[in-house]
């Protein structure tokens, strides 16, 4: 019932061919890589993701470092493929690697073209400096395919502990994905509050309801304005969620999807079976929001941010009390309940009002 594996499980059947992944220490690194057994797997051709966790409070720089070190070996196989394209003894091989360089950071297309370069160095008999050359590009002809790089971990590093660094990284303008599977709580170190946890619900050091509203993660992405960010609820929009992780892929730039997802912290009074309607409880209400914001569409002269929820239908009470974490403060603090509740609430329509003043820009 956990909500997390759900999201990175689409993302590994759209791109796990070639794909990265830097894992924040936590809930998930726990489920994807416990030895000796883990979830991720390859496919037909024996290609699958490449799986690596780091600590804490460094993944975002761990994660970028993995990009980096791959674009300088990308960058010296383009540099080698300009020499040999100048050589007259491997001049039959020019527009295989002409291809290649234009469809280099293209992830389908560059696929087809690393086929037909490996095509051509297996069968090339040059010498002297062309050998060498040919030599150096079959060492790496595993990075020809573009990689997909993903930074995933939780809210406590997001929000808290590695936020440092994820600000470090989406400034830095690189092609990065970064996927927060966002619980609201510190789920994996005793369920401590972190600054994505809502006002009013409980949480060790909030014990008797947290008082501040939760960290709005994307808005602050937003303000670079060439990040690509997506809040999404695969329950409540299996469509959205797709056509985020889509466009932040395809993007040549910063990307940060923000999923919503139930934990067993939350205490969901229907079970943990129903985590998945419970996504679509949390949109229903207007407790969650779901939204993207497209730096491309700037580029056109059209709306980046696209508000994908419509006006909450169901009562936002009703859906915190069906969650312990929130109905335990009605029993426990009667005194400070209703305020907090009706702060939740406010708080919630306040970040809804921001969003569709947002999408009905321009």
């Amino acid at each position: 019932g956990c909500g997390e594996p759900a999201y990175i499980k689409l993302v590994t059947q759209l791109y796990g061919d070639r794909m990265m992944i830097a894992n924040a220490t936590g809930c998930s690194s726990i489920w994807g890589g416990s030895a000796p057994t883990t979830p991720y797997t390859v496919n037909h051709e024996g290609k699958g993701p490449a799986w690596a966790n780091s600590l804490f409070e460094d993944n975002a720089e761990f994660g970028y470092g993995m990009y980096l070190g791959v674009k300088q070996i990308r960058n010296k196989i383009k540099e080698d493929m300009q020499e040999l394209i100048s050589m007259p003894e491997a001049s039959s091989f020019k527009d295989v690697f002409e291809n290649w360089i234009a469809n280099m950071n293209n992830g389908e297309a560059s696929k087809e073209a690393s086929k037909k370069v490996i095509e051509a160095i297996e069968t090339c008999n040059c010498d002297g400096r062309a050998k060498e050359l040919i030599e150096c590009l079959r060492e790496k002809k595993d990075y020809l395919v573009k990689k997909s790089q993903w930074i995933v971990g939780g809210d406590g590093w997001a929000y808290d502990i590695g936020y440092g660094g994820l600000d470090h990284v989406l400034a830095s303008g690189e092609d990065i994905n970064v996927l927060v599977f966002d619980t609201e709580i510190y789920s994996n170190t005793g369920g401590q509050a972190s600054k994505s946890t809502p006002v009013a619900a409980m949480a060790k050091f909030a014990a008797a309801g947290k008082r501040s509203k939760k960290k709005d993660l994307g808005m602050m992405a937003i303000s670079y304005g060439n990040v690509y960010v997506a809040q999404v609820g695969m329950g409540a929009d299996k469509n959205q969620v797709l056509k985020a992780i889509r466009e932040a892929e395809e993007y040549d730039g910063p990307s940060l999807i923000i999923a919503y997802a139930p934990c067993i912290s939350h205490g969901l009074k229907e079970g943990m079976g129903r985590s998945t309607a419970n996504q679509a409880q949390a949109v229903a209400c207007g407790y969650w929001h779901l939204y993207r914001y497209n730096p491309v569409l700037k580029e056109q002269g059209k709306n980046p941010f696209t508000l994908d929820s419509k006006e909450p239908t169901e009562s936002f009470r009703d859906f915190l009390m069906g969650q312990v974490r929130y109905s335990a403060i009605a029993k426990q603090f009667p005194d400070v309940a209703e305020e907090l509740f009706n702060l939740a609430e406010e708080y919630s329509k306040e970040r809804y009002e921001n969003y569709k003043r947002l999408a009905n820009q321009g």
